[in-house]
């Protein structure tokens, strides 16, 4: 194993998993400045990394990530707003990161913690953990995603009733309404984590990379589009080592033993 420690928040690489720890219990891992930039310097390295598939994102102590950063002052112009706010953005650097991620959220995801939450493709919630985007009722609008990633999650509707009235969401009502993928009880939140890595890990990690981005792009494309798009990545999976082990193994029934080439 590799720990890597930054400021606020600590990186362990055991391959084939990596795992970014946000590390300021005592602020419940509020995402400051310095937080930010070493999120996007962590998804870069892991975007990269040979043998990385699949990446867990968690808090310390009682907490996700809650709260937000005071934004400049209504002075400041409109363009250092804009400066501030890209300083401050990490839900697309998780986002992009091209092998399934899952979110194991310990505590709390409020405001930006749910916006960093949302940006991870699975999400495995602790039964006490609370959900919520509270910016309206302060006056303000999420920045890092929350009116879009939101709807594509739960629907407009409960989007709508989310963001206007700043509700808070208990565990259970995430999970009703597909917030959460998966809520346990806190002591088991480790092991299912385990299991729902496992069986991530399971499948030919290269197929898996062409199943998100098919999944991402797809909204973004009319259906014939991304029927296509489905089509190109399945001739370029033909011509992989997984694709070949993955058949041979069903011929010889036979658990298969994906190299990720």
């Amino acid at each position: 194993m590799v720990e890597i420690r930054f400021r606020s928040l600590v990186l362990d690489v055991a391959l084939p998993v990596a795992t970014i720890t946000l590390g300021l219990p005592d602020r419940r891992n509020r995402i400051d400045a310095v937080m930010a930039m070493e999120l996007r310097e962590a998804c870069a390295e892991l975007a990269s990394a040979e043998g990385v598939q699949l990446v867990v994102i968690t808090g310390s102590g009682d907490a996700f990530s809650v709260g937000r950063e005071t934004p400049p002052a209504e002075s400041a112009s409109g363009a250092a707003r804009l400066e501030w706010i890209s300083r401050m953005q990490v839900a697309s650097a998780v986002a992009s990161l091209p092998v399934p991620v899952v979110a194991v959220v310990n505590g709390d995801a409020i405001d930006h913690g749910l916006e960093l939450a949302m940006a991870a493709d699975l999400r495995i919630a602790a039964d006490h953990a609370k959900f919520a985007i509270t910016d309206i009722s302060r006056g303000c609008l999420p920045w890092d995603g929350a009116t879009q990633r939101l709807p594509r999650l739960v629907g407009p509707a409960w989007a709508r009733d989310m963001l206007l009235t700043s509700r808070h969401v208990n565990s259970s009502e995430a999970g009703d309404i597909g917030l959460v993928n998966r809520v346990v009880e806190a002591a088991r939140l480790q092991d299912e984590t385990r299991t729902l890595s496992d069986s991530i890990l399971g499948g030919g990690p290269i197929a898996a990379r062409y199943a998100k981005e098919a999944l991402m792009c797809g909204p973004e494309l009319t259906l014939e589009q991304g029927l296509r798009l489905e089509a190109d990545l399945n001739v370029v999976l033909q011509s992989t080592s997984d694709r070949v082990e993955g058949l041979q193994s069903f011929l010889e029934r036979k658990t298969p033993n994906f190299t990720g080439s």
